[in-house]
């Protein structure tokens, strides 16, 4: 038992690891002052303290209760770190704050303030749906309420003064933001004070990583010496144009921007430059990077750290393999919170946190104020998302002091969309302010390819047809639309070790493995050798994946696919001539759904005589405006669940946790599966070893991130069949392939007959 003070309220409890004994106890006091002071000082930074300050003062009455103190107290209920977190088996605490709110700040401040408290364990609640509803909740609180008022609370605890509402919370389409990041704040506050008493080792690991300021002059330093060095070739000088501009534009106000460049312009470090630059004119915080695709944002950060040093770039997406080189325990923690100088993500990290209902989701929130985001490859930004993704962008900087850049070769339509009535569609971001202010002159400057679209679009090629054709290219990258169709093509090429293949079948290591295998044969004929060089790929290898081949085929696709594959030809313009881009037609559609609609825009602009110079900005912009009248901006009614209600039963009404379940960038109806590869100069694949730690001690972060290389994603329905066969076994809480059905070319295999039309794609 532990021992008691004056005070007698207790936080949190924690029992030494070697000794068995009882810490002296983090008081509730302590614990609800100093969450109240740092959630106010975060919320400071868009001008909301006394917003936070009051959800931090509030958040932990319920543990007043005496219920919960006694509970807290016995020794049998201890456990450590997790005792004070709600589950259905404990008591709980979270509902007594939000009263209280409601009953200090009757309407809508009250209410704001109720679904903070009522969230920072379980994630922000919906108001109506069921017993995790804040409705329902509220309802049922009474008890909880007066418990907690029974107890010896010190006044100043229970009253706040009242702040004004700000301008972005008097809008109902905007204030579900405001408070997101509110809630941003309150869980940051309540996981660092409580991380302070549980571990206090890490507090000091924080806030080591370089600011940004810092990073300026070690970049551009980094940048002269390049620009010195290369070559004084006319790439070259049209790279260094692009840059100078983004410096030049970089001194404007903050707002939204676009970078439209095409591939091998040097977008990334421009980009970056102009970031830098922005941000030393402008006092922002952060860069934060965002990439459509885990497959290349290793690389990304790769070449980020190269010009700012290991300590300034923190990686954070799903796939991270944890390099013991690149990571240490501050930039773990850092991950927690973003509280870094430089993050590479994906969009989908980004983007469904700023839709999240979760506290581990929304802890970062907060640190997107006052930053710089830039989008690369903006036009992978899913149509059906547009109208809630550009909403909360236009939100993000005109009210949260967020610069954003639209980083791409094929610039979507976002701007604003109106039917033939005048009815706006789509809102869209408003004034876009574009860096380079000829595009069109700058693509016909970096021009390195021919486009040879096909005579008749509904002529179709075979398989065996097309693999004729390719037999009789020296060097060539092939790129189409299913992982069936990149397999079937790879069986007809020769099979003379030449001949590698790319999909989504294959883990992330094992496609790392051949991709390196790919770099080193292409340096190889660059230095004169004549061995032939064939690859076939799924659009997979269009996501900025640098590689350099002068001729590239390509299944019909949407024009913005085309153009990412035209990259991967001629990149570095070394040829005498322009590379080759030949667009077939295969003898299958692509997949139904956006793939589909994309390629039949593609057609009909053809049709049309509309691409002359296929990628030309007049074309994109063409394909963009018809593409997006073919489905709904906002297809799951995002928008309509997160505007703000008020009817006879609620001040505030919002369904927070069902638009944060909507929202999600990428289908997740797969199931993920650790497959057997076995790298390179290994005897044996490791997998097996990770697996014994995890069966071992299965909290192991790291060992689960290692497995995430190791990692595919199937169809659900193809997972249930190969588990059904027996392909599939689970072993240490996760599902296992056999290593019968892992191939070394192509990856997961199974009997034609089991795979289904959507396990094709990618």
């Amino acid at each position: 038992m532990i021992g008691m003070n004056n005070h007698g309220y207790v936080a949190h409890v924690k029992q030494d690891d070697s000794s068995g004994d009882w810490h002296d106890p983090h008081l509730l006091e302590d614990h609800l002052r100093k969450v109240a002071k740092l959630s106010g000082a975060k919320a400071g930074a868009f001008h909301s303290s006394g917003w936070g300050m009051a959800a931090g003062l509030w958040h932990d009455l319920g543990k007043y209760r005496g219920t919960f103190q006694n509970y807290i107290r016995d020794a049998s209920g201890y456990e450590r770190e997790n005792a004070h977190v709600e589950s259905p088996q404990r008591v709980t605490h979270s509902t007594a704050g939000a009263v209280h709110a409601i009953n200090q700040w009757p309407s809508v401040p009250g209410y704001v303030t109720a679904y903070l408290i009522a969230g920072h364990h379980a994630g922000l609640p919906d108001w109506s749906g069921g017993r995790g509803s804040l409705q329902f909740r509220l309802q049922e609180a009474g008890p909880e309420y007066s418990e907690a008022m029974e107890a010896a609370i010190p006044g100043d605890l229970l009253t706040a003064h009242q702040p004004d509402i700000p301008e972005i919370a008097r809008n109902t389409d905007s204030i579900n933001l405001w408070m997101r990041l509110l809630f941003s704040c309150l869980v940051d506050a309540d996981f660092l004070d409580t991380e302070s008493y549980m571990a206090p080792e890490r507090v000091n690991q924080r806030g080591r990583l370089p600011k940004l300021s810092e990073l300026h002059s070690v970049f551009f330093e980094q940048m002269n010496q390049l620009q010195r060095a290369a070559d004084d070739t006319p790439l070259n000088r049209t790279r260094k144009a692009i840059f100078d501009a983004c410096q030049q534009s970089a001194v404007e106000s903050p707002g939204i921007f676009s970078l439209t460049v095409p591939t091998g312009g040097g977008k990334t470090l421009a980009s970056l430059g102009f970031a830098l630059e922005h941000a030393r004119k402008h006092g922002k915080s952060r860069v934060i990077y965002a990439i459509p695709f885990t497959s290349i944002i290793e690389q990304n950060a790769g070449v980020f750290r190269e010009f700012l040093g290991k300590e300034a770039v923190l990686e954070h997406h799903s796939s991270l393999d944890v390099d013991p080189g690149l990571e240490n325990a501050g930039s773990r923690l850092a991950a927690e919170n973003w509280d870094a100088p430089v993050i590479v993500t994906t969009n989908v990290q980004l983007f469904e946190s700023l839709f999240a209902s979760r506290t581990s989701r929304c802890r970062k929130l907060h640190n997107l104020v006052n930053s710089i985001v830039i989008l690369d490859e903006a036009q992978q930004i899913p149509r059906d998302f547009h109208e809630p993704i550009t909403r909360v962008m236009r939100q993000m900087s005109e009210h949260f002091g967020v610069t954003w850049v639209l980083c791409t070769a094929t610039q979507p339509d976002l701007g604003r969309q109106v039917d033939a009535f005048g009815s706006v569609l789509h809102t869209g971001l408003g004034n876009i302010r574009e860096i380079i202010q000829k595009p069109a002159a700058l693509a016909g400057q970096l021009k390195r390819v021919n486009i040879e679209m096909p005579s008749d679009p509904d002529e179709r090629i075979s398989w065996q047809g097309l693999s004729q054709q390719l037999a009789e290219e020296d060097c060539v990258l092939v790129v189409v639309n299913k992982r069936q169709d990149a397999r079937t093509l790879y069986e007809l090429l020769p099979q003379n070790g030449d001949t590698h293949h790319l999909s989504a079948n294959m883990c992330a290591e094992h496609r790392s493995q051949i991709l390196a295998e790919i770099h080193h044969k292409l340096s190889e004929r660059r230095a004169g050798s004549d061995r032939p060089l064939r690859v076939v790929s799924t659009q997979l290898i269009e996501a900025g994946v640098d590689v350099d081949f002068p001729v590239v085929y390509r299944a019909m696709a949407g024009l913005d696919s085309i153009a990412q594959a035209a990259g991967r030809c001629n990149r570095e313009g070394r040829l005498p001539n322009n590379g080759r881009v030949v667009v077939f037609q295969p003898e299958q559609l692509p997949p139904p759904g956006f793939l589909r609609q994309a390629a039949q825009v593609t057609v009909k602009l053809l049709r049309s005589g509309q691409l002359n110079e296929p990628l030309s900005p007049d074309a994109i912009q063409a394909f963009f405006s018809d593409l997006n009248t073919q489905g709904d901006r906002d297809k799951h009614g995002i928008c309509g669940l997160l505007n703000a209600e008020s009817s006879r039963d609620a001040a505030l009404a919002i369904q927070f946790r069902e638009a944060a379940e909507k929202f999600r960038l990428i289908d997740d109806k797969g199931v993920g599966v650790v497959v057997p590869f076995c790298p390179e100069g290994h005897k044996e694949t490791p997998v097996d070893q990770w697996l014994g730690m995890l069966e071992q001690d299965g909290s192991r972060k790291w060992v689960h991130r290692k497995l995430q290389r190791y990692s595919v994603t199937l169809p659900e329905s193809l997972a249930r069949q190969l588990y059904g066969m027996g392909a599939i076994y689970e072993r240490a809480g996760k599902f296992i392939v056999e290593s019968s059905h892992y191939h070394p070319v192509w990856g997961v295999q199974a009997p034609d007959s089991l795979i289904p039309a959507e396990s094709t794609v990618i």
